[in-house]
C-alpha cells in the first residue's frame, strides 16, 4: 500500500477545489475544513457541490480525507450559549461529514476555563453521549492530542482514555499531534523517545485508535505548552522522531498530515512532503 502522506488544504471556492490543491502538492491524503472554521454558521452543503466533491474524490489520487471542526467548538464549557452553540455546530459538522463521505473528524477535546480537569473531562464525555445519539453513526471522532495552553485538556493521553472510557457507546479515534505532544512534554528528541512515546500511547489508549497523524514540527521547547507548528526540521523535534515515525509499518495505511503553511505556489509543502518520503526510506 502506498503511503498515505498529505496536508491540511483549503477549500476557499467550494470543498470540492479541495482536491485539485492536494494533486498540486502529490497528496495522497488530505485534512479539510467543511465549513469556515471561525464562524458559528455556515450554509448548508449545496446538492451540486456534494456531487462535485465527490466525482473530485473518484478522480483523484487522495485515498484519505479527514475533516477538522471549528476552532470556536469548546465541549468543556459550562452550561450556557457557548455550550449550546458548540454542541450544535458539532453534530453540524459531522453531519457535513457524513454528507461528503468523510469518515473522520478531528476535534480538540476542549478548555475546562478554570474548572479543573477532571470536570471538564466530565462536561466533554456528558456532551459526546448527547451527540452520538443524535448525529450521523457513520462519522468517528477523532479526539487530538493537544499542547496544554491555558486550560486546554487532552495534553496528557490519560485525558483522551477518561474521554472514550466515559462514552463507550463512542466511535473514536485518535489523532496524534507530534507538536503538540512534544510541547506537552513528551520526548521527540530522538528516535527512543518517539518509541517511548508509542509505548506509552500503547498502554494508555492503544496503538489501534490512531487513525491520523499531525505531522508538524514545534517552534517551541520540549513542554512549553505553547501550540507554535514550525516546518519539519526547522523546529526543535529531531529528525530521527519524525524518521522513526515515518517508517513504523503499523502506520503505513494511517494517514499523515502536515499542518504547516504552504508558502508560495505551496513551496513548503512541497520541501516537507519530499523530506518526509526520504525519511520514510530506511538508511542502508
Amino acid at each position: 500500500m502506498s503511503m498515505l502522506l498529505g496536508a491540511h488544504v483549503s477549500i476557499a471556492g467550494g470543498v470540492s477545489r479541495a482536491f485539485q490543491r492536494a494533486a498540486d502538492i502529490g497528496a495522497t491524503a488530505m485534512q479539510v475544513f467543511t465549513k469556515n472554521a471561525n464562524r458559528w454558521q455556515a450554509s448548508p452543503l449545496p446538492a451540486k457541490e456534494i456531487k462535485a466533491f465527490a466525482a473530485a474524490w473518484q478522480a483523484s489520487d487522495v485515498v484519505s480525507v479527514i475533516a477538522h471542526d471549528s476552532y470556536l467548538i469548546n465541549l468543556a464549557a459550562p452550561e450556557g450559549e457557548n455550550r449550546t452553540r458548540s454542541m450544535a455546530a458539532f453534530i453540524d459538522e459531522m453531519e457535513r461529514c457524513a454528507q461528503l463521505g468523510i469518515g473522520g473528524l478531528v476535534m480538540h477535546p476542549g478548555a475546562h476555563l478554570d474548572a479543573g480537569e477532571e470536570i471538564g473531562l466530565q462536561r466533554i464525555a456528558e456532551a459526546l453521549r448527547s451527540i452520538f445519539a443524535a448525529a450521523p453513526p457513520q462519522v468517528t471522532i477523532l479526539l487530538e492530542n493537544t499542547a496544554g495552553q491555558g486550560s486546554y485538556l487532552g495534553h496528557r493521553f490519560e485525558h483522551l482514555a477518561a474521554i472514550m472510557d466515559q462514552v463507550p457507546q463512542g466511535r473514536f479515534g485518535v489523532c496524534l499531534d507530534t507538536c503538540h505532544a512534544f510541547a506537552a512534554g513528551y520526548d521527540l528528541g530522538s528516535a527512543q523517545g518517539y518509541q517511548k512515546l508509542m509505548e506509552e500511547c500503547e498502554r494508555l489508549i492503544g496503538i489501534e485508535r490512531i487513525a491520523a497523524f499531525h505531522i508538524n514540527d514545534s517552534q517551541k521547547a520540549q513542554g512549553s505548552r505553547v501550540d507554535r507548528h514550525a516546518h519539519i526540521g526547522k523546529g526543535h523535534i529531531a529528525l530521527d522522531a519524525f524518521a522513526a515515525l515515518m517508517q513504523d509499518t503499523r502506520f503505513v495505511a494511517v494517514p499523515k498530515i502536515l499542518e504547516t503553511a504552504p508558502g508560495e505556489n505551496n513551496c513548503h509543502h512541497l520541501e516537507e512532503l519530499a523530506l518526509l518520503r526520504q525519511l520514510a526510506e530506511p538508511k542502508s
